[in-house]
């Protein structure tokens, strides 16, 4: 069976725009008015939101490829190169600034020309020791015929299942060149839409020898924010694509075996797109919980550590609060971390949950 990139007529891809208009407008409808509803809040509240929204898209899109990146590393670039006060920040890795750099420059810098040269950037920052694990990998340039064929294999060794092979390395030039030149093209496709082409197109490309599936993400970040003609994100459709994974992997293999109509695609992207969307009313909530908690709380005065673990809770803690949690989070003895919750205890800012003894948790009161 022949892949989509070996058709003839490759890759001038095409849909029904008849059997996409109305999920389309429902999309657009929702962008719209989710765009208007955080406008209503403020910039304060919009920068917390869109600090939220980035910390969850770098998370998750790392998750995706089965990357675990550290919640509070990416919280802290992010909010050290936004320039957002979130207290004491954790020292983030290089590779977590790297992610984070690739992330800010795709949706800060939406309007700028999508070059070769601003990919090969974004993949060296993915990969700053110039290795995938303990592989060594080319960044910073497309992947060569050294690397043999590029293939996106499951299952164990002798017996993997081959779901797609991408273009021979001897076509990326001219297949890249095609790409970026239609991506930065003054097309009439609607800017959602193009979002959903220039994921598959580039994925299908699969021009690096990893960090194919973030980067595509990115692009279509950036296609996004185009669409929307701003910088600050406030859905994230790399969360959504966590939880829908197992159809989000299906649907790429289908289509990449498929043919050039891409309206199945299209359609499963538009929905992805409104179920993320409509996600985005659970962070405008938190984001909302939290605000109001400072508001009343704003003139206390609480030390780093207390500030830290607070914020914590606020943004979602896993799991129960406990003193041992309380110490490991914040570097401090068992005795210290008591005297901090206690303190709190006393200013009706924390609360003992219902079970006692050796397993007592606490919670944000109210």
């Amino acid at each position: 069976m022949p892949y989509i990139h070996d058709i003839e007529g490759w890759p001038e891809l095409h849909w029904r725009l008849e059997g996409l208009t109305e999920q389309l407008a429902a999309v657009r409808h929702k962008q719209g008015r989710l765009v208007g509803r955080m406008e209503a809040l403020g910039f304060d509240l919009r920068i917390e939101a869109s600090l939220q929204t980035l910390t969850e898209d770098v998370v998750k899109s790392g998750a995706i490829e089965g990357e675990v990146l550290d919640r509070d590393q990416v919280r802290s670039s992010l909010a050290r190169r936004l320039g957002v006060d979130i207290g004491a920040l954790a020292p983030a890795d290089r590779h977590v600034d790297g992610v984070v750099e690739m992330i800010l420059d795709a949706t800060g810098q939406y309007r700028t020309e999508l070059s070769a040269e601003r990919l090969f950037g974004w993949h060296a920052a993915l990969f700053p020791t110039g290795r995938s694990g303990m592989t060594k990998i080319v960044t910073g340039g497309w992947r060569t015929a050294q690397s043999g064929p590029m293939q996106v294999v499951s299952g164990p060794a002798e017996h993997e299942r081959i779901h797609y092979e991408a273009p021979a390395a001897d076509r990326l030039s001219d297949e890249m060149q095609r790409f970026l030149a239609w991506f930065d093209s003054g097309t009439t496709i609607d800017p959602v839409l193009k979002a959903g082409v220039a994921h598959l197109w580039f994925v299908t490309i699969h021009p690096f020898e990893d960090g194919n599936g973030r980067i595509a993400r990115a692009i279509a970040d950036m296609a996004l924010a185009r669409s929307e003609n701003s910088a600050q994100r406030f859905y994230s459709m790399s969360a959504q694509i966590r939880l829908e994974r197992s159809a989000y992997y299906d649907m790429l293999e289908a289509t990449q075996k498929g043919t050039l109509d891409i309206t199945g695609w299209l359609l499963w992207f538009l929905g992805c797109l409104d179920r993320a969307i409509d996600g985005a009313d659970a962070l405008l909530a938190d984001v909302i919980r939290k605000a109001r908690f400072w508001e009343l709380h704003g003139t206390t005065s609480l030390s780093d550590r207390q500030r830290l673990v607070v914020n914590r809770l606020l943004d979602g803690f896993e799991g129960k609060l406990t003193s041992s949690k309380w110490a490991k989070l914040t570097k401090v003895s068992q005795a210290t971390a008591s005297r901090d919750i206690d303190d709190l205890l006393t200013r009706g800012i924390l609360q003992k949950d219902a079970a006692g003894g050796r397993s007592t948790s606490y919670s944000l009161k109210g």
